[in-house]
């Protein structure tokens, strides 16, 4: 059993499928021409500024998912300083043990830039300028001198080999090579030099006889209690299928991640086989982790998912309401209220799904209005953050009443003419409202579209969770109707008292409907 940290605490893979090769031998030209069938990889990231925290090191991560989508195995990471010693060393050890070595960093005209004289040390070799990279550096940097700094990284070991990558869509070749020594590829540190040379030399690592299938399981159950089950799976496909289990102790749908890896679908086929008959009745989430794609095929098209009729009939209407307001007012009139509650949550994503059906990829950022009230909750204000950024909102936030604060949106944006709100009848002082409903008299002139008077509390709560949506949080903790933190407190409709003491059910458990302001002052 592996053992890592993960990104959100334990992170474990149950079982290690037989080691992919052995310490390789041959250069990497010959894995490259595919002669090995499961290739490895070892990933060397080098720099102090790592090792103090000064720098974020992305590129293994960067690295390994994309390794890992061309078919090749990364078995080792590490990080170590700009010591050419400690570089030698750890490259002669990675090179006699996987088929490719990837460094980076330490590549550039500086003191600390020690690569590619430590690689040379690794193999025995000396440095020496390579005219290719001297008349390079002559271009960039205006001087040949051999003796001058600039001309620092034109110096590779003694039998180094460039290759320069090409630019798929264009066409258009590396203006720098990347230097391979053996079966080292020394790439440069800086993230977005690293990514763009991989973009364009990665059929340098690509497996041609990969065939890779996986699959993400979700389960509702917590990790400890099905750990048995998970042990019985292991075993019996044992060599056949990697199943990796990653606790989840902050999303709102499961609580484990299961991800199967094998090279044959028929045996992942057969272990989520055994996984429904194992697991207990309803474990199994339905689980979609990027509900934004292709998001207005999985809106318009929820009835495959949802045999409601009278929900999808609301559903229906609200988009059409929606569409009209697009081509009443288009998107420099219009904006979305959103305060980061559950009706604002479905109303932005039937307004962001309109939009991607009405002007597809291209379409312009929908605007969105905040009307920050009281003190707000911390929570309600991360959402709302994360929210425009899952979005690409152009969000303006102002404060106050609403009637004051229809009068700053006002000025702040005068093309604006109408806001799209998640009112319900249920609310308060809604009951007649009506989709299209201009403001009060002595009230700035903007006009109400209410496209989900008619919806109900768990028809909220079934579009959110059909579609896997992101809400606040506050919801898991017994809240069912947001306002401020002077106002608003745990709905006693959803509180359990045992032994541990005083907890709450989350807001979708709610079954009173009557009840759901009832946390509300």
């Amino acid at each position: 059993m592996l053992i890592a940290a993960g990104a959100v605490g334990l992170r474990r893979t149950l079982m290690v499928c037989r080691h992919w090769t052995a310490a390789a031998k041959s250069t990497a030209g010959a894995a490259a021409a595919g002669t090995m069938q499961k290739p490895s990889v070892g990933i060397i990231v080098i720099g102090d500024e790592i090792l103090k925290g000064q720098t974020a090191d992305t590129n293994s991560h960067f690295l390994t998912r994309r390794l890992f989508s061309l078919g090749v195995k990364v078995h080792r990471i590490s990080v170590v300083p700009d010591d050419v010693e400690v570089i030698a060393s750890e490259v002669c050890k990675f090179s006699k043990a996987y088929n490719y070595v990837i460094t980076s960093g330490g590549i550039g005209p500086t003191h600390d830039d020690m690569t590619l004289e430590a690689v040379a040390k690794a193999f025995d070799e000396t440095v020496v300028p390579h005219p290719e990279i001297v008349a390079l550096c002559k271009k960039f940097f205006g001087t040949d001198d051999i003796k001058s700094p600039k001309l620092k990284l034109a110096f590779i070991p003694e039998s180094g080999v460039l290759h320069y990558g090409v630019d798929k869509l264009t066409g258009e070749k590396s203006l720098f090579p990347l230097v391979v020594v053996k079966n080292v590829y020394i790439f440069p540190g800086v993230p977005k030099l690293m990514e763009s040379a991989f973009d364009r030399l990665e059929d340098l690592f690509r497996n041609p006889n990969a065939q890779f299938h996986t699959r993400d399981v979700f389960v509702r159950s917590d990790e400890v209690s099905i750990t048995g089950i998970l042990n019985d799976a292991n075993a019996k496909f044992k060599d056949k299928v990697i199943i990796g289990s990653y606790p989840d102790f902050y999303n709102s749908y499961y609580k484990v991640k299961l991800s199967l890896e094998s090279p044959d679908k028929s045996q992942i086929d057969a272990l989520c086989k055994f996984l429904q008959d194992n697991l207990p009745e309803s474990a199994l989430v339905d689980y979609d982790g990027n509900p934004l794609h292709q998001v207005e095929d999985k809106v318009y098209g929820l009835s495959s998912r949802v045999k409601d009729k009278s929900f999808l009939e609301k559903l229906r209407l609200s988009l059409g309401v929606i569409e009209d307001s697009l081509e009443r007012y288009g998107m420099k009139q219009l904006c979305v209220g959103f305060n980061g509650g559950k009706d604002c949550t479905v109303l932005l994503h039937l307004a962001h799904a309109a939009v991607k059906r009405k002007f597809g990829a291209g379409a312009p950022k929908l605007k969105a209005l905040y009307i920050r009230r009281g003190q707000p909750f911390p929570e309600v204000e991360l959402f709302i953050k994360h929210c425009r950024n899952r979005y690409s909102l152009e969000l303006i936030t102002v404060s106050g009443q609403i009637k004051d604060a229809l009068g700053e949106l006002n000025s702040k944006d005068p093309a604006l003419k109408a806001v799209v709100m998640g009112t319900r009848r249920t609310d308060p002082n809604s009951s007649s409202l009506s989709t299209f409903s201009p403001t009060d008299s002595g009230w700035p002139d903007f006009m109400r579209v209410n496209p989900m008077l008619d919806w109900s509390h768990s028809d909220v709560w079934l579009f959110i969770r059909s579609l896997s949506l992101p809400y606040c949080t506050l919801y898991d903790r017994g809240y069912t109707s947001l306002g401020s933190m002077e106002n608003t407190h745990p709905n006693p409709a959803l509180q359990l008292v045992d032994a541990k003491g005083i907890s709450y059910r989350p807001a979708y458990e709610l079954t009173d409907e009557s009840r759901e302001r009832d946390g509300r002052n």
